[in-house]
């Protein structure tokens, strides 16, 4: 995941001032000189790291911090404001043009994964804005480009207009427009051609589709992993394209997410969404406060249950929340309950957006396998619908079965089998209480499922 080397750093930094009952002003220059270590070590650029420290330095050695009751708390406070303010500050929305369609040029150096990010993007367009979007196939130089934009269409069921590779791309652009209007379309996303470096050629053509289409938008696309060239890349099209905003890719990847922190200092444009992955849904709105706080240690509580909303069926999970209340849940619920939790995302990832989860030793470290996930649900798929209703019903023939059927152990389906019951005992114990509590009129069931 970016930042994990960044936020370690920071993290360890902080902690040794968090408790300070006193701080002095020579504790804040020791701890700006690790602060800018951690920077440029993550590849952050050299003069926005200079202008970051003088910043904080500056505000952290300020009467209202120093004669604090709590200047180690003052600190933080004051180090991930400057962090959000040098992401941008807040989210930048998506443009929404007065005359549908609203016009979206996608721009970038070939292989930064502009056309997967097209493709993602009208995705998130639908899904979270309920828009309904038209994808233009403008890149005719790469081999296979409008093909694979048509192939990411049909796997979203999303249109695609294409003109082949033999007509010029402004006239693609152009007609592209024209069909979204017939067809109603409320966004054009315009895939355009990519180079392996930034050339005249490439500018020329860029600079030809915007001014037929007057986009609403112009996104540069950039690979996270590339570190200072992306800022250089992203410098250079703003300079001579004037893009609106940035969006980018693999930044759920080993990288040290120096870009993220350069570009929107350098280039003075929002970096407007974050690819988090190779899945279709796998790119999210750009919240500089939300990465701050992860960055920080502090968890991304907000990523989290927007996550739940948009992938968690609300019915069933009151549904299930009445059956843990009432004891009767069973192996097929839980199944059920896993699939819905899946649909976040990495279980790792997940855990790191708690808050306080940077305490937890080791949690950079862990593993999760979603390999035994996968297991636990190949073994209660295996068994018939009374075994799941009734698990008492297991014997060892219908273990040994079971165990044949999902290609697992016998001694694996036994834990299973004895995790589950553990949990529904934790559960009639918390019902217990709940009912004694509401004699005396308070407890609450103290958690809900996803």
């Amino acid at each position: 995941m970016a930042f994990e080397g960044l936020a370690d750093r920071l993290q360890s930094t902080i902690q040794k001032i968090r408790g300070k009952g006193k701080v002095s002003e020579a504790d804040v220059k020791e701890m700006m000189r690790e602060v800018r270590l951690a920077l440029l070590e993550a590849d952050v650029n050299f003069k926005v790291v200079k202008d970051f420290v003088k910043k904080v330095s500056e505000r952290a050695v300020g009467q209202e911090v120093l004669k604090s009751l709590t200047p180690g708390q003052q600190i933080i406070k004051i180090v991930n404001e400057e962090l959000t303010a040098l992401m941008g500050g807040e989210q930048s929305k998506i443009a929404v043009s007065n005359r549908p369609p609203t016009v979206i040029m996608m721009v970038g150096l070939q292989g930064a994964g502009k056309t997967t990010t097209t493709g993602k993007l009208a995705n998130l367009l639908r899904k979270k804005y309920n828009r309904k979007p038209l994808l233009a196939a403008g890149d005719i130089y790469r081999p296979a480009a409008i093909k694979q934009l048509e192939t990411l269409g049909k796997q979203l069921s999303m249109p695609v207009f294409s003109l082949g590779d033999q007509v010029s791309p402004v006239e693609i652009a152009k007609k592209a427009i024209e069909q979204a209007k017939e067809e109603h379309n409320d966004y054009v996303l315009i895939d355009t051609a990519g180079r392996l470096h930034v050339d005249e050629a490439l500018m020329n053509e860029l600079k030809d589709i915007k001014e037929l289409t007057k986009p609403d938008e112009i996104f540069l696309v950039v690979d996270a992993m590339t570190g200072q060239d992306a800022v250089n890349v992203a410098q250079s099209f703003n300079e001579q394209l004037g893009i609106t905003g940035v969006i980018l890719t693999k930044l759920d990847g080993d990288t040290r997410g120096g870009a993220a922190l350069s570009i929107r200092a350098v280039t003075e444009k929002p970096i407007k969404f974050v690819g988090m992955g190779e899945k279709m849904d796998a790119l999210e709105p750009f919240h500089p406060e939300r990465m701050a706080s992860r960055i920080l240690g502090m968890g991304d509580v907000l990523t989290l249950i927007e996550k739940a909303q948009t992938n968690i069926d609300e019915e069933k999970a009151k549904e299930l929340e009445q059956k843990m209340r009432t004891a009767t849940f069973t192996l097929d619920d839980f199944l059920d309950q896993l699939g819905q939790v899946r649909k976040l995302g990495p279980l790792d990832e997940l855990l790191k957006m708690m808050p306080g989860a940077n305490k937890i030793k080791g949690l950079n470290n862990i593993q999760i396998d979603e390999k035994q996930i996968a297991h636990v649900e190949a073994i209660i798929k295996s068994m018939t619908k009374d075994e799941k209703i009734h698990p008492e019903l297991m014997n060892s023939s219908r273990k040994r079965r079971i165990a044949k059927g999902s290609g697992r152990t016998v001694s694996e389906v036994n834990r299973l089998l004895k995790q589950f019951e553990d949990m529904k005992k934790m559960m009639k114990q918390m019902t217990g209480m709940q009912q004694k509590s509401k004699k005396k009129g308070g407890f609450k069931f103290p958690f809900k499922p996803f």
